[in-house]
């Protein structure tokens, strides 16, 4: 049961009612893997249960926030809680750390050790017109010696990875130039410099999306394009996904920035927000160079 305030303070320690939440969430989240899956492999009805999923997902997480803002705003969060929050988001952003660690791994791991290995001695018997170059630009190459996939052009860093480079450094900027005009209690300063970091993640997306009608159209860079297009695609997708996440979060904190919530001394749902973007930020350079200029 939830914690009870005494003479108008917070409690120790805030207990939440049971709630329906996690559930109807892991739910949603069923549906959308199902349909995804089905979608992917050509069956009609995958695609519809994939937004239905992802429409009944969106619905819980938003009754969720709103009930979490209205526990904040209600007073009901002491300074044991604000430190639960910080170590909660600190593990996450440790696990997307983690997560992403994976996919370099891969990268790595395909183009230092697998590439060599099957382009010495040992393998020519099996593919002697093997050819143990990177990025596999065409058939016969790398991946494909029996031609199994088409031949593409890679994406270089000029100029839309750059501009999206320019783009994501800028919104940092602007960020942290928010971020302490909210410590200095400038709400106007503050909501001002958010929009203007919504709107540069929003702009990033639309250069991704863009890139890769690009890719598709212009590059015949597919996701089957052997381990260059798995990895590239794998890689700068799940990152777009979480631009789009951490652009959610902003947008979210600065319509309560607008609400009045938030204090120069309390405000960790801006800095949490914060935290993830800067985590973004740093992961798109190392993508930067490693996907696009190595």
């Amino acid at each position: 049961m939830s914690a009870a305030t005494n003479a108008g303070r917070a409690p120790y320690y805030f207990v939440p009612s049971p709630s329906r939440f996690p559930v109807q969430s892991a739910f949603g989240l069923l549906l959308m893997i199902v349909g995804t899956s089905a979608w992917f492999n050509d069956y009609g009805w995958g695609r519809w249960l994939f937004f239905v999923g992802l429409a009944g997902w969106l619905v819980v997480l938003y009754q969720w926030f709103a009930q979490a803002i209205r526990e904040s705003e209600g007073g009901l969060y002491s300074e044991r809680i604000d430190l639960s929050f910080r170590w909660s988001m600190s593990w996450f952003i440790f696990s997307e750390v983690m997560f992403f660690a994976s996919f370099f791994g891969a990268l790595y791991y395909a183009r230092v050790h697998t590439l060599p290995m099957l382009g010495n001695i040992d393998h020519q018997l099996l593919w002697p017109d093997f050819k143990a170059v990177w990025p596999s630009a065409g058939g016969g190459v790398t991946a494909s010696p029996a031609n199994t996939v088409e031949p593409f052009a890679t994406m270089g860093p000029f100029w839309l990875p750059t501009i999206n480079t320019a783009l994501l450094l800028t919104s940092g900027v602007t960020l942290t130039i928010a971020h302490h005009a909210l410590i200095d209690n400038r709400r106007t300063r503050t909501i001002f410099w958010m929009w203007v970091t919504v709107l540069l993640g929003a702009t990033f997306l639309c250069v991704q999306a863009y890139e890769y009608v690009h890719a598709y159209n212009d590059l015949n860079l597919k996701l089957s394009s052997g381990i260059f297009g798995s990895t590239f695609f794998m890689l700068t997708g799940f990152h777009g996904f979480h631009v789009f996440v951490g652009m959610l979060m902003l947008l979210f904190v600065t319509l309560r920035l607008m609400k009045g919530h938030f204090t120069p001394k309390r405000h960790f749902g801006f800095e949490g927000a914060a935290w993830y973007w800067h985590f973004v930020d740093v992961v798109w350079l190392g993508l930067y160079m490693l996907v696009y200029w190595l």
